[in-house]
């Protein structure tokens, strides 16, 4: 099954039903489904054929969804683009991706893209949603909506060929492509009743769409009937005004996200007790962040594993702990660096296999380079599986930190800062050092009322959760604490800030 063949069965069967709202307007399934449908011919209309790549440059807008499942209705390719990129990090991705066809919102158009020449983006290749400047050589969004009855015939599907690339954060240097097909699409979708989505639900979606979670969930939440309330971005006071206003219960967010969720809350008390199911993935939550949240809003945050290349696979576990389950149906073993399977309670990579798992990583048309060995993909994630079966995260195999011959995990550092309350968000990386090996570095950002508390307050609290071995040898107050495209800590980018600092030969 497709996802087409879901909403085909929803418009058919339930067509006034509503498949998601934003800011009040209602689409239903017909709608949803009628406009997918022009919008595909609309395609054929201007010339995009099976294969071709769709840049699509929105934030979370009903257009954004329509225009995804048009590319699916006639093999063309989604290419999602991260809308905090700027121009030069957009021209190189149109440069790789060569799309047929671009859309894009019209602020992030005229911020971004407008300057990027034609020899990357054709002039007849843009189209805006929108204003559209009286000037500018653009096409608007309502001229590819097909608007004659002579239209062309919609292609056979192809569910086993590329659907959606979605660019990888691109922290280990330039983002890869993550290829996943209609198949492989269903399939992740299939594995979002593991996180307790059903047709009671109603779910707010506001992380990116253009990002794997964003996108998942929403379509997930199509597959499983659940009512979605799409926000075009993250705002903390609205999402919470709209847990109230259409007693949603389902969300699902990054640690930073939740923080100020439960921020919102503290200033204004809203009736929020329809929710019932609250994820937090992306990175680890801190155990005071957790505490706080399910204070506020009477809930649980779970937390969730997830990966862009492998959606679905692992489930929340049954405490609200950076621990998971394995999905039902899917295929999870920890191994050693040798592909060994490990004992129980012993660390080793996490590798997946199963229907949802990416086919691969686009290097141009037809060029899709394997992710995986004999069918597993590799996590790059080291865990652990305890006597119940749930996985434990222990760390980025690549952000581990080797001092003195100890293995230091970075985000069990983090949560050990992060217990603090003046402390409002940490990253810990590794520094050279000749005689060690690596030193701890910890960066910590201040929230606003640490009053007289300061550095070493946060290390000898730390030091009541930590051996001494893990505690950082030198402690940071930075500004902020900066994140990639993907809302990940960039360790890179506080080890470079770190160099550039007066002091940085002490």
């Amino acid at each position: 099954m497709t996802p087409f063949k879901v909403l085909d069965c929803d418009a058919s069967f339930r067509p006034d039903n509503v498949a998601f709202i934003q800011n009040g307007d209602i689409w239903t399934y017909k709608r949803f489904t009628d406009e997918i449908n022009r919008l595909a011919h609309g395609f054929l209309s201007v010339g995009l054929r099976k294969g071709d790549r769709v840049a699509l440059h929105m934030r979370n807008l009903p257009e954004l969804a329509v225009a995804y499942f048009a590319c699916f209705r006639i093999g063309a390719v989604a290419a999602p683009l991260n809308t905090r990129l700027k121009a030069a990090e957009i021209e190189q991705h149109l440069k790789r991706l060569k799309p047929a066809l671009y859309i894009g919102q019209d602020d992030l158009y005229y911020d971004e893209v407008a300057g990027i020449g034609a020899s990357v983006l054709p002039t007849h290749a843009r189209y805006v949603l929108g204003t559209v400047r009286k000037d500018s050589p653009v096409s608007p969004w309502s001229e590819l909506p097909a608007a004659t009855s002579d239209l062309p015939e919609l292609p056979k599907l192809s569910v086993d060929t590329p659907a959606i690339l979605l660019a990888t954060s691109g922290t280990t240097g330039v983002p890869k492509y993550v290829t996943h097909t209609l198949e492989t699409i269903s399939a992740a979708a299939e594995l979002c009743s593991e996180l307790s989505l059903s047709h009671e639900d109603i779910a707010i979606v506001a992380t990116p769409m253009v990002h794997a979670s964003g996108f998942f969930l929403f379509v997930g939440s199509l597959w499983h009937g659940a009512q979605i309330i799409l926000h075009e971005r993250f705002d903390a006071d609205a999402v919470v005004d709209d847990i109230e206003r259409y007693r949603a219960t389902w969300f699902g967010g990054l640690p930073v996200m939740l923080v100020e969720m439960f921020e919102s809350q503290q200033r204004t008390i809203r009736d929020v007790t329809s929710l019932k199911t609250c994820a937090v993935g992306g990175d680890i939550c801190p155990p005071r962040v957790q505490q706080q949240f399910k204070a506020h809003f009477g809930t649980p945050l779970l937390s969730l594993w997830g990966s862009t290349e492998t959606i679905g696979s692992l489930t929340f576990g049954s405490q609200p702990r950076p621990v998971s389950r394995i999905s039902a149906g899917a295929e999870v073993r920890i191994c050693n660096q040798d592909g060994a399977p490990v004992p129980i309670g012993e660390v080793g990579e996490l590798q997946i296999r199963g229907p949802n798992v990416t086919i691969g990583y686009w290097e141009g048309p037809d060029i899709i380079r394997d992710a995986t060995q004999d069918g597993w993909y590799r996590t790059g994630d080291l865990m652990r599986q305890d006597e119940n079966g749930e996985l434990w995260f222990v760390s980025r195999m690549k952000d581990v930190i080797v001092r003195g011959g100890s293995k230091i995990s970075p985000a069990e550092v983090e949560s050990a800062l992060a217990s603090h309350p003046i402390v409002k968000d940490v990253g810990v990386a590794g520094i050279p050092d000749d005689l060690f090996g690596q030193r701890i570095v910890g960066f910590v950002e201040l929230s606003s009322g640490a009053g007289q508390y300061g550095p070493d307050d946060i290390l000898a609290n730390a030091r009541r959760l930590i051996a001494d071995y893990k505690l950082p040898e030198r402690l940071e107050i930075v500004s902020h604490i900066p994140r990639n495209a993907l809302g990940k800590i960039d360790r890179r980018a506080l080890l470079e800030s770190l160099s550039q600092r007066p002091d940085a030969a002490a």
